[in-house]
């Protein structure tokens, strides 16, 4: 009796996933040439200047995909075509195990990978599949409607937003795209109507359902938006409230599938094509409706998972990705850590803390499971205040996320020759447990008016006879920009106990110094040249 159940159980299983999904890598893209001679026929001129002021070419991932493979792939039996990707130059697709693996003998496939890793060998479905805890990660943090709240200047008084506010920096200029679930009422809400009146919603695009139908269903990305955008007098004032912004669906509400990280993946190509300059995204992804899809921890290694893969991208096209770090950290182990795409290793991951600063117990924990500092800082994410029709309370690190973001793209007015390394650089040495990171508070609460100061002594006027050190924390490799008229210098690092424990001299036109000998840890720098020194602190994680 007990073999006939179990079978039948199996059997049951199978049947409901009869159906998979894959992502189908292409070889090649074979009108390269073509887009490199005419860049603007593939990126906007903004994009293009955003690339240019940060010394970043255009190079083969830029290239739009090559459009007969996809409709080779869509017209080829029991497909069904989801996404594409030109970064990854890869197609989602649909369909049984069978169909798809049909696929690899075109030409043009490089390969494919299965979303249930277990078919990724043979191509049939087999024992032993990821041990998957069904336990299911709440991604939105449930709205606790309380009343209409009228006062948001913790959330800002907290990063010390408000002293740039205060010198008008408000986001003029910048462009933010969010990444979410929907944006019901955006176009109706009094919270939003000061973005409408000057013309600060510049569109977007329904990826599910191959729409631009973005304010009818879901408010969850309402309210990141009134984080970052809203403005009611006297309740509500926005961490960016003259920014411009994007809005992207890329969350099916009715489901859990990996096809929403490659929805992610498409809107983040879409925002790097329109020159955007921050993505917010209070999305995150760990387990599936399907059982066999899920991340596993040992995923978590910076650039493994889809969506991880895109973002980290993203963040080389020139722009910053913020995403949220989860609320999943009172779940069992592993399901309490940061997932995709927080953990990506070029994304900044937000946590969530109460508006005392003490963590809020929902906020996902690190560390990555390759070790790296994750979350890598923390915003008010419990009790925040936000609007969907109304002002009003909600709770979870899909608040602290565009809060944050907002925050960091008003600071990137304020500082506008960062690149976007520069800028996560100093907003995380200027964050309160920058010396003594942990893997409940990554770094910390960013102080955005030291932020600016940091940058205005080291970046913005190269004459101030100031050395940039970047990025800080760093992983392998260090970089020291010069100021101006200093061609060369020895850069020494002591350890705790004040023993020198590298030394190398530095040339100006040196792209990078690799650490990849020294043990992760805290190390005091001097620079020495001609007639300037300079010591500080470096992290290497």
């Amino acid at each position: 009796m007990n073999k006939i159940f179990v079978f039948a159980f199996f059997l049951l299983t199978y049947c409901g996933y009869s159906q998979q999904d894959a992502w189908v890598y292409f070889t090649d893209k074979p009108n390269s040439q073509y887009y490199f001679d005419n860049p603007l026929e593939m990126l906007s001129q903004r994009s293009l200047d955003r690339r240019s002021n940060q010394n970043i070419a255009i190079d083969i991932k830029d290239v739009p995909i090559h459009q007969p493979y996809v409709d080779e792939i869509i017209t080829a039996p029991g497909i069904d075509v989801k996404a594409k990707s030109k970064w990854l130059n890869a197609v989602h697709v649909r369909g049984s195990v069978d169909d798809i693996q049909n696929l690899s003998s075109l030409t043009f496939v490089d390969y494919i990978q299965f979303a249930d890793a277990s078919l990724n060998t043979t191509g049939k479905i087999k024992n032993g599949s990821k041990n998957v805890v069904m336990q299911k990660v709440n991604k939105q943090m449930d709205t606790e409607a309380l009343f209409n709240y009228g006062n948001s200047g913790n959330q800002i008084q907290m990063l010390n937003g408000h002293s740039l506010h205060q010198a008008n920096y408000t986001g003029t200029g910048k462009i933010i795209a969010v990444l979410d679930s929907g944006f019901l009422n955006v176009n109706s809400a009094p919270a939003f109507e000061r973005l409408f009146t000057n013309n600060l919603i510049l569109g977007g695009y329904n990826y599910v359902s191959q729409s631009a139908d973005v304010y009818s269903l879901h408010n969850h990305g309402t309210m990141t938006l009134s984080c970052m955008g809203g403005f009611v007098d006297g309740q509500l004032v926005g961490t960016a409230p003259d920014a411009q912004y994007y809005l992207f669906v890329t969350e099916d509400v009715t489901e859990e599938n990996p096809v929403e990280e490659s929805y992610w993946v498409e809107a983040a190509e879409e925002a790097d094509r329109l020159g955007v300059d921050v993505i917010s995204t209070s999305l995150g992804y760990y387990q599936f409706d399907n059982p066999n899809y899920g991340h596993a921890y040992s995923d978590f290694t910076g650039d493994e998972a889809y969506a991880s893969k895109g973002a980290n991208i993203a963040f080389s096209r020139g722009m910053i990705v913020v995403a949220s770090a989860g609320n999943s950290g009172a779940s069992a182990e592993p399901l309490n850590h940061v997932g995709v795409p927080a953990e990506a290793t070029n994304v900044l991951a937000v946590g969530a803390v109460r508006n005392n600063e003490d963590r809020a117990l929902f906020s996902s924990v690190g560390p990555s499971f390759d070790g790296r500092i994750k979350p890598d800082v923390m915003a008010q994410g419990q009790e925040a205040t936000v609007a969907y029709n109304n002002v009003m309370i909600s709770s979870g690190t899909s608040f602290s996320c565009p809060i944050l973001a907002g925050m960091i793209t008003s600071f990137w007015q304020a500082a506008p020759n960062l690149t976007n390394e520069q800028v996560i650089d100093i907003v995380k040495q200027s964050s309160d447990k920058f010396a003594n990171p942990d893997n409940a508070y990554g770094y910390g609460i960013p102080d955005f008016q030291l932020a600016l100061d940091l940058a205005q002594l080291s970046v913005n006027d190269p004459s101030k006879g100031k050395f940039l050190v970047y990025p800080n924390p760093t992983h392998n490799n260090l970089f020291v920009s010069f100021p101006n008229g200093f061609d060369e210098a020895k850069l020494i690092l002591y350890n705790a106990l004040g023993q020198n424990v590298f030394e190398r001299s530095i040339q100006n036109s040196q792209t990078a110094v690799s650490l990849e000998d020294l043990n992760s840890g805290i190390y005091f720098y001097k620079i020495n040249s001609s007639s300037l020194v300079q010591s500080g602190k470096i992290i290497k994680n």
